[in-house]
């Protein structure tokens, strides 16, 4: 072999250096797959790894929130049920005093007694009452109004001043912290 010709010998040695550049090349790109590989495994991996962090994230959230739900109902509920119970017990005090008030008219013989007494605790039932936030419509010589007065009847008013004013006062109105929570029902003069 060592008589061939110059130009087949380069000509062997470029087939011999393509050849072990392929190897090399074929070498890097199946290490470059196997990296390829890897990193669309792990990029994989990763995003069911997320995927798994979200759904029990949302999981928990949604179990939150259910219970959330569950003890703002209960506590409507216990609300509802002793929403009253701060007026009732302060009105126990007046159904004792009409029980101290019933058994003393069965056995009274001065009717006056037992109208003062009642004149008291009817005055200790209003300002209970008032305590809580309920006040007394006005409605007598006042001007008729549609949010306050429910108009019975109309009469004809005895002079010019009184038209348009309540007459007579059939039934109390009443206001609850400042909402009305019973109209007055009135007699109108026209």
């Amino acid at each position: 072999m060592q008589n061939q010709d110059p130009a087949a010998a380069n000509a062997e040695d470029l087939l011999i250096n393509n050849t072990e550049e392929a190897q090399n090349e074929g070498t890097e790109t199946a290490a470059d797959a196997t990296d390829e590989n890897t990193a669309e495994i792990s990029a994989e991996e990763k995003l069911q790894q997320e995927n798994a962090a979200l759904n029990d994230k949302y999981l928990r959230l949604f179990a939150e929130f259910d219970n959330y739900k569950r003890r703002t109902q209960k506590e409507r509920i216990e609300l509802l049920q002793t929403a009253g119970k701060d007026v009732i017990v302060s009105l126990l005090p007046v159904l004792d005093d009409f029980d101290r008030a019933d058994k003393a008219m069965e056995t009274a013989v001065d009717i006056n007694s037992i109208r003062e007494g009642l004149k008291l605790v009817h005055s200790k039932l209003k300002s209970i009452l008032s305590q809580k936030g309920l006040k007394d419509i006005e409605s007598i010589n006042a001007v008729f109004d549609t949010d306050y007065h429910e108009a019975i009847t109309k009469i004809p008013a005895p002079d010019e001043d009184m038209k348009g004013k309540v007459m007579d006062e059939l039934e109390k109105g009443y206001t609850l912290n400042d909402k009305v929570i019973r109209f007055a029902k009135v007699v109108v003069g026209s």
